[in-house]
């Protein structure tokens, strides 16, 4: 099932998507993205594992449940571990990335026997730095109201826009496009209950010192909101492997492809050996 619909709850389904055969790999986006932010990488990424995207509740092609008490971190953990029950896969590698890697660490610690392998990229175990909570319950606020407004404040704030994500907006045919297509899939509800939890994130390192499964973390070095958190995790989590990407952002995948690629592959290579090994 190439493209498929998965009921997490009553009248809530997700869109996802699966592409090639092997192990389980599954890619969560992260705040307003949606599973096209792998897609680049599906084709190069299926010769060797089964990769399933899925857009997260208030994104993308799933549903954006009309109530803001439906959002929650843990409930995003919750409908990508139905996800990956209705996919059959009973053990997987998991791929988070801001957002999502607050949703994919709460996977691993809360199964650590379904999660044989970890990526978590752009993200931290605590809330990103310079964000403000009360000018996010503003927002928060202000999404339900006039989500226009909301949308121009934003875009003159750009708290994630880098050089290096501005030279892939200018350089890159479509990506404009792309970036106002992930938007305008966003349900406010969602963003009104998700970002001041974010804003709030509580501090996860001890519970990430007790993580054993094997660990990639990847940033960029011009991601300011969650470099120091990243290296935080990567010196938390016992024998973790750390990628600093250069000249990158936020979203290294699109900013610095070739070496995002090198980093994922070469770590999930690596796994798969050595449970070869061990087999």
């Amino acid at each position: 099932m190439p493209s498929t619909r998965i009921g997490v709850e009553p009248g809530v389904e997700l869109a996802v998507e699966i592409q090639g055969e092997g192990p389980d790999l599954l890619c969560v986006h992260g705040f307003g993205g949606a599973k096209e932010d792998f897609g680049d990488h599906l084709d190069a990424l299926a010769t060797r594992w089964r990769v399933v995207t899925v857009d997260l509740r208030g994104h993308g092609d799933s549903d954006g449940p009309a109530d803001p008490a439906t959002y929650s971190l843990d409930r995003l953990a919750r409908d990508v571990e139905a996800v990956a029950d209705a996919v059959g896969a009973a053990r997987f590698r998991l791929l988070g990335h801001s957002m999502g890697g607050m949703v994919a660490r709460r996977v691993a610690l809360d199964h650590p026997d379904r999660v044989d392998a970890l990526v978590l990229m752009s993200t931290a175990a605590g809330p990103p730095a310079g964000l403000d909570p009360d000018v996010v319950d503003f927002g928060a606020a202000l999404a339900l109201d006039d989500w226009n407004e909301l949308t121009r404040l934003l875009d003159e704030m750009a708290p994630l826009r880098t050089p290096a994500y501005q030279r892939v907006i200018d350089e890159r045919d479509g990506f404009a496009d792309f970036v106002a297509w992930k938007w305008s899939r966003v349900a406010p509800p969602m963003w009104a209950a998700l970002a001041p939890q974010i804003a709030r994130e509580p501090d996860d390192l001890d519970r990430l010192r007790q993580l054993r499964c094997p660990t990639l973390v990847i940033v960029g070095d011009l991601d300011a909101a969650f470099f120091d958190g990243s290296l935080s995790i990567a010196e938390a989590v016992p024998g973790s492997r750390l990628v600093v990407i250069g000249d990158a952002g936020h979203h290294p995948q699109f900013e610095q492809p070739d070496a995002w690629l090198d980093a994922v592959v070469s770590f999930l290579e690596a796994v798969d050996r050595d449970e070869g090994r061990e087999s």
